[in-house]
């Protein structure tokens, strides 16, 4: 999702796939988005030992273990706060967006809070500001760039001067344009200087719950702004290379709707057992152009089998000769749904009872009722899900049908066969883990949530969980049987040589080499991973009194209040609530707005 496309003389393409569902709808966009590759230099920098967080105010929680020498100078030192402790670790809370699209969490630029949608799949910030007045951005919060901010830097043209162009162009005829600047930006108890990230002034592109705009969480060679100024790399490759970390890692946990961002370390609440997480090394993908080798581009990893119900089969790639006989999956934390080849999709439906095709899209149709598992085999271990979690919701007309995922999309030329978003997500805790320089490729943790022997909802448990998602999907179904489109497949994008390794060490563009590494292969100490522990926000404390009675209390956790989209000291005419950088409410400020009432 979010793939924005890089301008260069040379307009070089190759696409990866969302879809969106209509709130009201059965009809999907098909996003796919263009970019370019791009190569950035490697910040050296010196060596130190390791420093334990402190467990101060400012610290959202400290590791148990740090697992890594992390290195530092004077510019990374300013990275993490001049003359203050250093904390390595943080997390923030995730949300899935009201209409199921994408996870966001909330960030400060500068001295101004903004939630922004999470994506994997894109590696630029871009916020939108005050000079987008298209109908999309205005009713969400803004960049003021009235507001002369201390820490905020303009970034002239190189080529031209002026401000130096952006723009993120999808392929459904969205678009973000605007110009770059370079910002403090702060997540979690995290805070990087000068992070260069892009200002919107205008753009198509549908925003809800009051998100500003996208945070890429990938390579750096995805990043548009890296190809225009100089040096510059995405935010967290910039903690990673700079061992900013107490591990180049990041997490996402999603139960239900809310889950947790998690940087540098692994959430502990949700892993009880470190040696359950499987590793899955990160594909490389072969040159563009003018390249001349191989490098990380997508978090794509290979799928090898898949199994629904009694019925098990081995993914069958697009581009076999390309991709080492295997199928390339892409985890996209921006996608909102799971996407494979007709060539898959159609045998998983093959063996589920009723299930049937409705395109013209790649629907597929089931019996509400199923009670088929659907399996994914990564790495030697199945990732499984239940109905509940791949079925969309019932067609209004034929309620008892609903709506599935996966669904059935057009080859892709850049050989990325399957996209697995939210769906998935909810059944497997997911680590990114960056790699390291000459020590460790970049890889993909995958903790199971439930397994194969979990027990599947009820009819009438499906149905409530419908009801409460509001996901009858208003369509009709055709009345006949149809027949699936036919695709043609698009010559291989990239320089067809022979297929670059799996899992392949590199000397450079991965975290700074004085980590030590805890991943490589046959080094392994998943028990030494850094691991952080965010607190419940509701706390049950039952205590025997002096009587010997029992007494039980509920402690509610306490946030401080902020203000999206405003910088601190000036006034508004009326506010939106909703929590801080930590928690669950925050407070909008509406400038010259009646009074907006919001829970976060």
């Amino acid at each position: 999702m979010w793939t924005p496309t890089i301008i260069t003389t040379v307009v070089l393409y190759f696409c990866h796939f969302q879809q969106v569902i209509a709130s009201s709808s059965a009809e999907w966009t098909h996003r796919r988005a263009s970019y370019d590759p791009i190569t950035l230099p490697i910040h050296q920098i010196v060596a130190r030992a390791p420093q334990a967080p402190s467990a101060s105010a400012d610290s959202i929680g400290n590791n148990a273990t740090t697992g890594a020498n992390n290195g530092t100078d004077a510019s990374s030192a300013a990275v993490a706060g001049a003359n203050a402790t250093v904390v390595n670790s943080g997390y923030t809370p995730a949300h899935l967006s009201s209409n199921r699209q994408s996870y966001y969490v909330l960030i400060k630029l500068g001295e101004i809070f903004f939630r922004v949608a999470l994506d994997t799949a894109s590696s630029d910030l871009w916020i939108l500001s005050s000079n987008c007045h298209d109908s999309s951005c205005g009713s969400v919060p803004k960049y003021p760039l009235a507001y002369h901010s201390p820490t905020f830097v303009a970034v002239n043209s190189t080529t031209g001067g002026g401000q130096t162009p952006f723009q993120a162009s999808y392929a459904d005829g969205t678009v973000a344009t605007g110009f770059v600047a370079k910002e403090a930006v702060t997540i979690a108890n995290l805070t990087v200087p000068d992070q260069a990230f892009a200002l919107v002034t205008g753009s198509n592109v549908t925003m809800t719950d009051l998100t500003s705009g996208v945070l890429g969480l990938g390579f750096p060679r995805l990043s548009s702004i890296g190809r225009s100024v100089n040096g510059s790399t995405p935010f967290f490759v910039r903690l990673a290379q700079h061992g900013l970390l107490d591990y180049p890692m990041f997490g996402i946990s999603m139960r239900n709707s809310t889950g947790y961002l998690t940087l540098g370390a692994i959430d502990a609440s949700v892993v009880q057992n470190a040696s359950l997480i499987g590793w899955n090394p990160v594909v490389e993908f072969p040159p563009l152009g003018t390249d001349s080798d191989p490098e990380y581009l997508q978090w794509a990893i290979p799928l090898t089998q898949i199994s629904i119900g009694n019925t098990t089969f081995t993914a069958q790639p697009t581009y076999p000769a390309q991709t080492n006989n295997l199928s390339y999956a892409l985890i996209d934390i921006g996608s909102s749904g799971i996407f494979g080849p007709y060539q898959d999709v159609s045998r998983i439906f093959a063996s589920i009872d009723g299930a049937r095709y409705v395109g013209p899209d790649g629907e597929w149709v089931v019996p509400c009722d199923t009670e088929a598992l659907m399996s994914f085999e990564f790495g030697g271990r199945n990732y499984t899900l239940k109905p509940s979690d791949y079925l969309i919701g019932p067609v209004d007309t034929s309620p008892g049908l609903c709506l599935s995922w996966p669904r059935s999309t057009p080859p892709s030329s850049d050989g990325l066969d399957w996209q697995f978003g939210s769906p998935f997500l909810g059944a497997a805790y997911t680590i990114f883990s960056y790699g390291i320089n000459s020590k460790e490729p970049p890889m993909i943790g995958l903790y199971p949530l439930q397994n194969d022997t979990v027990q599947v909802d009820t009819p009438a448990q499906l149905s409530s969980i419908f009801a409460s998602e509001s996901a009858t999907i208003n369509s009709a179904l055709p009345n006949s049987l149809i027949s699936p489109s036919s695709f043609t497949t698009p010559p291989y994008t990239f320089t067809e040589s022979a297929p670059p390794p799996i899992g392949d060490t590199v000397s450079s563009g991965l975290a700074i080499s004085t980590y030590v590494a805890l991943l490589a292969t046959e080094l392994r100490n998943d028990s030494a991973l850094p691991m952080i522990t965010p607190p419940p926000s509701v706390t049950t404390l039952t205590l025997t009194n002096a009587e010997g009675l029992l007494t039980t209390s509920i402690s509610t956790q306490s946030f401080e209040f902020v203000t999206l989209g405003v910088p601190p000291g000036w006034n508004a005419a009326s506010q939106m609530t909703i929590p801080s950088i930590l928690s669950m409410t925050i407070t909008w400020t509406v400038l010259s707005l009646t009074s907006l009432n919001f829970i976060f």
